[in-house]
């Protein structure tokens, strides 16, 4: 499956953006999907989680109650809802994928797909 993410941008503190990651090459509601982010000088950061049905999501403790993650498999897209933003939410995010599996969904080697990232800057 291919992935492009898109959304990313200059934003205020405290504003909003919504990032969308569309799929294809494969039946996108076979798989599950998450999104992570990477800042210079720092490890691919975990930030949420959706299953195939979008019935289950799970959140980093760093985003949550701020990040809200969805999925429209009609659209053959995820998205990642993002408010409140903060500076030190600047980074390149990322959307992944990979088959259901009983495993964890908080490292990069849990999937097995990613997108090429979008910017995100969040000014002070």
């Amino acid at each position: 499956v291919q992935l492009q993410a898109s959304g990313g941008g200059l934003v205020q503190a405290g504003g909003s953006l919504r990032l969308s990651c569309a799929a294809s090459g494969r039946t996108f509601s076979d798989y599950e999907m998450g999104w992570f982010r990477q800042s210079p000088g720092k490890e691919r950061e975990f930030l949420a989680h959706i299953n195939w049905t979008g019935g289950s999501t799970y959140y980093a403790d760093s985003v949550k109650g701020r990040f809200t993650i969805s999925r429209d498999n009609a659209k053959n897209t995820v998205y990642l809802q993002m408010n409140s933003l903060r500076p030190e939410d600047t980074a390149v995010y990322y959307c992944a994928a990979r088959r259901p599996r009983i495993l964890s969904y908080y490292t990069v080697s849990d999937y097995d797909y990613w997108g090429q990232g979008t910017l995100v800057t969040v000014s002070s």
